[in-house]
């Protein structure tokens, strides 16, 4: 008898670097619905990176190393992603052009939308419409700091894998939406905010019919609720902690709620801007509804304050909605499932990528 040689099944292999959390992520593709096959979280102890800026290199490359071989992943392969203030995501005209010929232009048209130099950044772009009027169409930019995504690469690599591609969050995000949401479930023409709350940093992301209007990342995140409950009740971090995993303890709910409701003006101010944006743009008047993801989704009483503050549908994004897997791989972390999905929703969109998408 021969012995054939087993066939791995495609798979993709996501890492999400979080300021607080690693998370990993392995995506089987070989079946028509995508299967998570591996997946594992660490934490990070605080400070080890701050607002995207890794702080203690060391520990950030054990902590990948630890969630991987936890996590029973043993391809080497992986996609990641990064975030802040060093992307830029944009939408902006140009001439009208084929796909080659823009590959040239975009440099020169990226000097006049990036406020670094053009030399010290990875650019890349996807023509959103062809044809918008007056030989002219509407272009996606993308822009990051080389030396931030050399930094993430190296990073990976020095925790033994291979990073074959650095995505964008606010990208990972809206693919995890597509995949779980269903057209049915969308509206034409529906404007939706995507709202990923870090530990340090939220993703605003605006699409409209599955194309994204721009991008916003604001400097706040559960650690800002977490500062702010130790300030004002004198709680320390643990303490804080499990507040805004919902355990109030002692504590007042009406306190609670007043100092998340003074917080979340921080947000607010965010979405705001995100809709004031769209209106001078002259791509919508509003944000018909917007969906929480990441480990803030599930701040109490968050939820209720921004829907009221906005007058705007807010619902808490399920990642696992039309994805299959095996509820076992999830137990040994003792929680909720429904809490730590959210959490998933980068690295489940970075996971939904396919080999040489």
């Amino acid at each position: 008898m021969i012995s054939l040689p087993f066939k791995k099944k495609p798979s993709t292999i996501s890492i999400d670097v979080g300021s607080s959390l690693i998370k990993v992520v392995e995506i089987e593709h070989s079946e028509q619905i995508p299967r998570i096959v591996h997946f594992g979280i660490s934490k990070l102890l605080p400070e080890a990176i701050v607002e995207d800026e890794i702080m203690d290199r060391n520990l950030v490359v054990e902590t990948i190393s630890e969630c991987v071989d936890k996590s029973g992943i043993t391809g080497k392969n992986v996609v990641s992603a990064v975030s802040g203030r060093a992307v830029i995501v944009k939408k902006i005209v140009m001439d009208k052009m084929t796909a080659e010929d823009a590959a040239e232009a975009i440099f020169w048209e990226a000097e006049q939308h990036v406020p670094f130099d053009i030399d010290d950044v990875c650019l890349d772009f996807q023509i959103l419409d062809e044809d918008i009027g007056a030989n002219q169409m509407e272009v996606l930019l993308v822009a990051a700091k080389k030396d931030m995504v050399t930094d993430y690469a190296e990073l990976i690599r020095d925790a033994g894998l291979n990073p074959e591609i650095i995505d964008v969050d606010s990208f990972a995000l809206q693919n995890s939406f597509e995949e779980n949401y269903t057209s049915s479930e969308e509206e034409e023409d529906e404007v939706v905010g995507l709202v990923n709350i870090g530990s340090d940093v939220t993703n605003i992301n605006i699409i409209q019919n599955d194309s994204p209007h721009f991008t916003r990342d604001i400097s706040v995140g559960t650690s800002s609720f977490i500062e702010e409950l130790q300030k004002e009740q004198g709680l320390d971090y643990e303490e804080a902690l499990r507040v805004v995993r919902g355990d109030l303890g002692d504590i007042d709910e009406e306190s609670v709620k007043e100092i998340f409701r003074k917080k979340a003006k921080e947000l607010s101010l965010g979405i705001e801007r995100s809709i004031s944006f769209l209106k001078a743009a002259g791509d919508a008047d509003k944000i018909d509804k917007i969906i929480l993801s990441g480990g803030g989704a599930r701040l109490p009483f968050l939820q209720e304050i921004l829907s009221d503050k906005h007058d705007i549908e807010f619902s808490i994004h399920n990642p696992l909605s039309q994805i299959d897997f095996d509820e076992g791989i999830f137990t040994e972390y003792g929680e909720d499932l429904n809490e730590i999905a959210p959490l998933l929703t980068v690295g489940i969109g970075l996971a939904l990528r396919k080999a040489g998408e």
